[in-house]
């Protein structure tokens, strides 16, 4: 076909996606929200936030994820965001603001944007660039042979039919604390904060275990949900540890597609939490394990309420307690128009500091002396749910325990048992070794998911050239400073009922 035809084509079928679009309840027309939304959000954040150029964006990750409406968009990005067209009628936009990334703007929804007053005035702590990370930003020291074999063998793309596209975008490696290799795709570099997706749910669990550690929040009691607070609804018994381990047994469909409630959340509602919190009862709590994007967001809006839904004082509150105490300071979570962070899905931060965050899991939560975390916190999200099948699931972050009696039967067979991981689509990895003294980030924009992107693979080369590492003793009580108000009623984080290890 020339490329004429091909011209008419695409305008006589966006005419007719444009008739359909306005039918009501048209399962095109949710399509076309959906599909432009993601374009705009997704198209504002990779351009503005990790600064690629929109068009590959576009041609290279957009028009694939937002089937099947990707053929059909065009779009447009400015200083101020992004805007998106579907048949010329289905628009979208996303709006760029300084230390919150873009906002995707559903609807009319520009209106009701929540402003934070004060945000341009949170500074970031500036990391030395002659000290060695993880306190500071210089350089890891030349690589070993082995160590750059394992990343070219990572970076390849072995399908020749680009039917499977790992487009890994960085590689992190550090071993016993001290930064060993790094490599980034042509456009990233280590100053380039890199997109989460679901990486988000373990960092919006360590935002709530430093609240229970202040005592504003409870693992055991009913989850502070506005539309849950009659006691004769039947969601009013749902715990916050029920929805950090996905065991609520609330109705929410995460089968990614067009028109499911995941991807309406995201990209077509301006209120995420709300969303999710609509969602019925499908099956008593604890009976039941099946992971929701929705409940990571009904989390998030229960923290912003705890800060008295005032944006600035939650972006504060993550810097100082989380992001800059462990010196992650490139991180940042973008939020929905009515300021809650959207905790499922849209964290921020360098390649460098993902590793950073999977060391302070390493190390049980502890920093450069300092306890960021409440004690007892990582063993409770890396105990098994229950329900969750081959022991994968803790609270927010995967795990790689096996079927119990059975550990042979595991996600990741030829990575340790202990190995956990905050995982996002696309192929976004965290990998926290503690046996192997390891954290690997593995970030890309792969597709169809990023399912196979040679992880054992760099896992097993990695762990072949380094060999276990330094045994280290946990630090003196001397050397942790307590956090402020620490509850030590909350602590130890049992799990009842939980999987024994």
């Amino acid at each position: 076909m020339s490329f004429g035809a091909r011209a008419r084509a695409r305008a006589v079928l966006s005419t007719l996606v444009a008739a359909l679009a306005l039918l009501p309840g048209c399962w095109l027309a949710s399509a076309a929200r959906v599909g432009a939304g993601f374009a705009a959000k997704v198209t504002c954040s990779l351009a503005h936030d990790s600064g690629q150029d929109p068009q590959w964006v576009i041609d290279e990750y957009v028009v694939h994820e937002a089937k099947p409406i990707g053929p059909l968009l065009s779009w447009s990005v400015d200083e101020h965001g992004a805007q998106v067209r579907v048949g010329g009628v289905v628009r979208a936009s996303a709006v760029l603001r300084p230390g919150l990334g873009c906002t995707l703007l559903p609807g009319d929804s520009a209106a009701q944007l929540v402003l934070p007053e004060g945000l341009p005035n949170v500074s970031r702590k500036a990391l030395d660039a002659a000290t060695a990370w993880p306190l500071g930003a210089a350089d890891p020291p030349p690589a070993s042979p082995a160590i750059e074999a394992a990343l070219d063998r990572a970076f390849a793309e072995p399908d020749p039919t680009h039917q499977r596209v790992r487009n890994t975008t960085a590689i992190v490696i550090a071993h016993d604390g001290k930064l060993v290799a790094e490599r980034y795709r042509q456009g990233y570099a280590k100053t380039t904060p890199m997109l989460s997706w679901s990486m988000a749910k373990s960092v919006t669990a360590s935002l709530v275990a430093i609240e229970i550690g202040d005592g504003r929040l409870a693992l055991r009691e009913p989850a502070p949900v506005p539309e849950w607070s009659d006691p004769k609804d039947p969601r009013h018994a749902i715990t916050l540890d029920q929805l950090l381990r996905m065991s609520s047994g609330l109705a929410f469909d995460e089968t990614y597609g067009a028109t499911n409630d995941v991807s309406r959340m995201l990209f077509t509602s301006p209120d995420v939490g709300a969303f999710a919190a609509r969602s019925e009862l499908a099956a008593p709590p604890d009976t039941v394990w099946s992971y929701s994007s929705g409940t990571a967001n009904i989390i998030a809006r229960i923290l912003r309420d705890l800060h008295g839904r005032d944006l600035a004082a939650q972006v504060r509150f993550a810097n100082e307690r989380l992001f800059d105490a462990a010196d992650m300071t490139s991180a940042f979570i973008e939020p929905d128009v009515t300021g809650t962070f959207i905790g499922s899905s849209f964290v921020f931060m360098t390649a460098r500091d993902w590793a950073r965050f999977g060391e302070l899991h390493r190390n049980d939560g502890v920093w450069n002396g300092r306890r960021i975390l409440p004690e007892g916190w990582v063993r409770y999200v890396t105990t098994p749910t229950p329900k969750s099948p081959q022991g994968n699931y803790g609270a927010h972050w995967w795990l790689n325990r096996g079927v119990p009696g059975h550990p042979e039967d595991r996600p990741w067979p030829r990575m340790p048992v202990d190995t956990f991981a905050a995982t996002g689509h696309s192929g976004q990895f965290v990998l926290v070794i503690p046996s192997e003294r390891l954290v690997i980030v593995r970030l890309g924009l792969s597709r169809p998911d990023g399912d196979d992107v040679g992880l054992e693979d760099l896992v097993v080369d990695v762990m072949r050239e380094l060999g276990p590492g330094e045994v280290r003793s946990e630090p003196r009580a001397s050397e942790v400073h307590p956090i402020e108000s620490q509850r030590a009623s909350i602590l130890p984080f049992e799990v009842r009922g939980a999987v024994s290890e």
